[in-house]
């Protein structure tokens, strides 16, 4: 459906996830549109799923997260078969803010965020360590973050 998206299009999405605050009379004014044609596109593209939702971004430290862990997770053989399972369980866990399924020698990466180190060890040995099917862990504590965006890359 992206071929359907024109250079209007593109240039609100990429304002509007800058900025979801901004007002549909701002939006117009970036984008050279009037404000109703404006409100139109939004709109439409809200109910083509352009547009998921609408957050505030926190900063984690402010708010005392202050470790951000990657974790690989390998599943046993039998784990593999009960996906549904594993998937269930990681959705449960606030620490975890992102998970993926990979191909290659680990089945999941995920992205965790804790307190400190030693809240993270208590999640890993009350919670994580402790879903079926898991075989493995291997975590990874990121010292810094060099670029963390939510925006996409958009042609306008």
């Amino acid at each position: 459906m992206s071929e359907f998206l024109d250079a209007f299009d593109r240039k609100i999405l990429a304002a509007v996830q800058q900025d979801s605050s901004r007002s549909t009379a701002d939006v117009a004014a970036l984008v050279g549109l009037s404000q109703a044609p404006c409100w139109r596109r939004i709109q439409r593209l809200k109910d083509a799923g352009y547009i998921r939702g609408e957050v505030a971004l926190l900063d984690r430290r402010k708010i005392g997260l202050n470790a951000q862990i990657f974790a690989q997770v390998k599943l046993t053989a039998t784990g593999r078969s009960n996906l549904e399972e594993f998937t269930a369980a990681i959705r449960e866990f606030p620490e975890v803010l992102e998970c993926f399924v990979l191909l290659g020698t680990v089945d999941f990466m995920l992205k965790i965020v804790a307190r400190d180190i030693e809240a993270y060890e208590r999640f890993f040995f009350e919670k994580l360590s402790r879903v079926p099917g898991v075989q493995e862990v291997n975590s990874m504590v990121a010292l810094s973050e060099i670029k963390a965006t939510t925006e996409l890359p958009i042609d306008a």
